[in-house]
Formats: structure tokens, sequence, C-alpha cells
């Protein structure tokens, strides 16, 4: 039995051509390596591969966070300004708060590669006691958008570092990171330590 909290963590690819078996999804199995890597914590996955459908988005939201009571939810797909992007519509539409610094620092990071990053609406919001954070659409962009630019001048911390926090303050499980990965944040007055 591990030491560290567990959590529950849903992952959302939103494409209609991934659900539809038109090609394979590589956003779904790009979150799970990353938080295996990144987490000391025993996490429980809650996969869905869903259509650029609102409607269903929202309540695949719904249903991660008060049915299976997901801690966080990550999405990819669907942010970008084509008709069929709506997750942050559907993401919105479900929000308790809305969180708006996690969009802004991965539009951040994104745009020192791509000059069309600032065509990405990522947003964060919480529901209840869970974090709901949209993430770019391809497996590299993830990557770099949770880790940051560790090796930039100067580093560009990504919004990974801050999420054990945020789910510290509304009432979520303590999550433990591997440093050389992605080192969280806290204030010294709210990290544990072990005996």
């Amino acid at each position: 039995m591990s030491d560290f909290d567990p959590v529950r963590i849903g992952l959302v690819s939103v494409s209609d051509r991934a659900s539809s078996g038109a090609y394979e999804d590589k956003g779904l199995p790009a979150l799970r390596e990353w938080l295996q890597r990144a987490l000391k914590n025993a996490i429980a996955f809650e996969p869905r591969l869903i259509p650029d459908e609102q409607a269903t988005i929202s309540a695949t939201l719904v249903e991660l966070v008060d049915g299976a009571r997901c801690d966080l939810v990550l999405t990819t797909g669907g942010t970008g300004p084509a008709p069929r992007d709506v997750t942050p519509e559907a993401t919105l539409a479900v929000a308790d708060k809305v969180m708006p610094g996690f969009g802004e620092q991965m539009r951040q990071i994104s745009v020192r590669f791509v000059p069309t990053a600032i065509l990405s609406r990522q947003v964060a919001v919480i529901r209840g006691r869970a974090l709901i954070v949209n993430l770019p659409g391809q497996p590299k962009s993830i990557a770099e958008t949770l880790e940051g630019l560790p090796k930039a001048d100067p580093p560009v911390p990504g919004i990974f570092a801050a999420v054990p926090y945020c789910l510290d303050l509304i009432g979520g499980p303590y999550l433990e990171t591997h440093d050389e990965v992605c080192k969280a944040f806290r204030p010294k007055s709210a990290i544990r330590t072990r005996a």
C-alpha cells in the first residue's frame, strides 16, 4: 500500500474522427503516460473518448466529477477556433469557478513554438471538489504545457506545478510529484513532511 494519497483522474479525448474509429486516438495514451511519470500517487484513471459535441462533453465532465468522483479531469482536443471546437464552452457550462491562469500559462508556453498558439482557447474550471483543465490536442504540446520549459531562459513553469496546491485548496487529495518531471509548488506552510 502506498503512503501517497490515491487520486482518481478523468481523461477525456475529444475528437470526432478518433471517436468514430477513423484514426487512432493519441491523446489518452499521452495523458496517461505523462501522469504516470509525474505522480508518485496511486492513480485510478477514468478514460473517455468522445466526439466534438458540446452536450456530450458537458455530460461526460459532469459524470466524471459527480458520478465517478474524479479529483482531476484533463481534456485534450476541441479547443481551437473551428466550428466543431466546443470543449471550452462545454467546460464552462459545468463550472462553479473559472481558473483563467491555467489557459493563460498554456498559451504563454505554446506561443514559444508556434504563433498560432494564440488561437487556442483552453480553459480550466472548478466543479465541486474537482479541477477540470482543457489541454492542447497534440501529445508534444500536452507534455510541454504540463511540464513547462525548465531549460528556457528564464525557465517557464508548466501548469501542473500548480495543480497539487489547487487540489489542496478545494479539498482534494495531496498530490506528490517526481521533481525531475514536474516539481509541484506549494507554500511552505502547505507542505506535508514525511516521517
